[in-house]
């Protein structure tokens, strides 16, 4: 009598399925480094906490850089891990220094692997009285992408003027759709938009969440803070339109609890920043390619059982 093959469990083979989807998805990550300076990214650990952030995403905008040093260290240090573990290589895109006080310039900073996503546009918004640190629009272009080219704009808002700020991206939106002709827009950042500085009365005053165009998709009881102080969705992720939402991996917007999965005592983690980043994974161009044989196999093991 032949001996039969040994077959997966059911279950095992849909894990490993998810598994090659997940794999082949492409990440966004937006992170509020806090205070992101020479400082910080000399001292080995935290610079080994970003890093570790940082490199589990194919775009990650950092907010609250305070200078170009430090990321040209991050920049550094993360091609020299790429060189031993992923072969990917990183680059970055950045604004000026944004703000109205010497003390507290920032600037935004998109870092990229290179390998995956193209730079297309980059667009200063000008009116920079409506916003203290006026967003800068960036265009990318990906082939790894179901959407393939899509325009992210990020905000760190001034707490104090959180609402008008948030209200105002609606402005930014016509602004950069109209000069690149794509409505595939995600705003992404620490917009302040939770707790005390946006209310649920405030909510009817932000185009954003009145115009059913835009889907939140990090919800309002999401904390994406580390203090036990705090339990605030101050960090967000904004989509426009249908088709790019169709092309986000469904439940994929979430919080990346950095502290948990790195083992980070509180204490440490919180030298690194009081927030968490918050990611989303867009569906690759691959899975149309993938799609028909895994769902042949997936027919066939089926079949066997």
């Amino acid at each position: 009598m032949g001996s039969s093959s040994p077959r997966l469990p059911p279950f095992s083979f849909f894990i490993l399925l998810l598994e090659v989807v997940t794999a082949s998805e492409f990440t966004i990550c937006a992170y509020n480094a806090e205070r992101f300076d020479e400082a910080k990214a000399s001292d080995f650990r935290l610079l080994h906490t970003v890093n570790r952030i940082v490199s589990r995403c194919d775009i990650c905008l950092l907010q609250d850089v305070v200078d170009s040093k430090a990321i040209e260290t991050l920049l550094e240090s993360l091609n020299r891990e790429s060189d031993r573990y992923d072969s990917y290589g990183y680059q970055s895109v950045s604004s000026e220094s944004l703000g109205n006080s010497p003390d507290d310039m920032q600037k935004y900073v998109f870092i990229y692997r290179e390998q995956n996503v193209n730079v297309t546009g980059k667009h200063q918004y000008q009116n920079k009285t409506a916003f203290l640190r006026a967003p800068f629009a960036v265009q990318f272009q990906s082939e790894k992408t179901a959407i393939g080219s899509f325009v992210l704009v990020p905000l760190h808002s001034d707490a104090l003027q959180a609402v008008q700020e948030i209200d105002r991206l609606y402005d930014v939106f016509e602004e950069v759709t109209e000069k690149w002709n794509n409505t595939n827009v995600m705003f992404l950042g620490d917009f302040h938009a939770s707790c005390a500085y946006v209310t649920r009365a405030d909510k009817k005053n932000i185009r954003l969440i009145t115009n059913s165009s835009f889907s939140w998709l990090i919800g309002d009881k999401v904390d994406t803070t580390i203090s036990s102080d705090t339990n605030c969705a101050f960090d967000r992720i904004v989509v426009h339109g249908e088709p790019f939402l169709k092309t986000i991996s469904p439940f994929s917007a979430k919080v990346f609890n950095y502290m948990k999965d790195f083992k980070l005592p509180k204490r440490e983690a919180l030298q690194v920043s009081n927030h968490l980043p918050v990611e989303v994974r867009l569906k690759s161009s691959a899975l149309l390619l993938q799609a028909t044989p895994l769902l042949i196999l997936a027919q066939s093991f089926l079949s066997a059982l």
